[in-house]
Parts: structure tokens; C-alpha cells; sequence
């Protein structure tokens, strides 16, 4: 588990970028792989932990996808 940062994210889609280090040029999130209750949001400049993979393919332009994205306590 790493710490990255909301780069942008779309509700309407429900999809968004993470920023870590260990994830060099972004890695891709889906609003299903929040661990929150109610309405799975994400904001740009947030901080989240984050679990990733390297699928092998490239998810809409981005080869690391989100596995969990848990939102850190602001």
C-alpha cells in the first residue's frame, strides 16, 4: 500500500487518476475500488492509500490500475 494523490476524477463517469511515485505517470481508479460507505467520490488534491497492479495492458492509457482506494482522514 502506497500513499498517493487525486490527480482528477470524474463522478459522471465514475473514474479518476492517482499520483505515486511507484506508479509513474498515473494510475488508473475506478469508483467500485473506493472502500467508503454511501456515494464513492474521489477529489483532486486528496490523499488516499492505494493498492495497484501492473495488468500487463493498458487501462484507458494508463498501465497501473487501482485494486483499492481507501480515502485518508483529511
Amino acid at each position: 500500500m502506497v500513499t498517493a494523490t487525486v490527480r482528477e476524477w470524474h463522478d459522471e463517469e465514475g473514474w479518476g487518476v492517482l499520483d505515486c511515485p511507484e506508479t509513474p505517470g498515473g494510475c488508473w481508479g475506478h469508483f467500485s475500488d473506493i472502500r467508503m460507505a454511501g456515494f464513492r467520490t474521489l477529489s483532486p488534491g486528496q490523499h488516499v492509500d492505494l493498492v495497484w497492479e501492473a495488468p500487463g495492458f493498458q487501462q484507458d492509457g494508463y498501465d497501473y490500475r487501482a485494486v483499492s482506494i481507501t480515502p485518508r482522514p483529511a
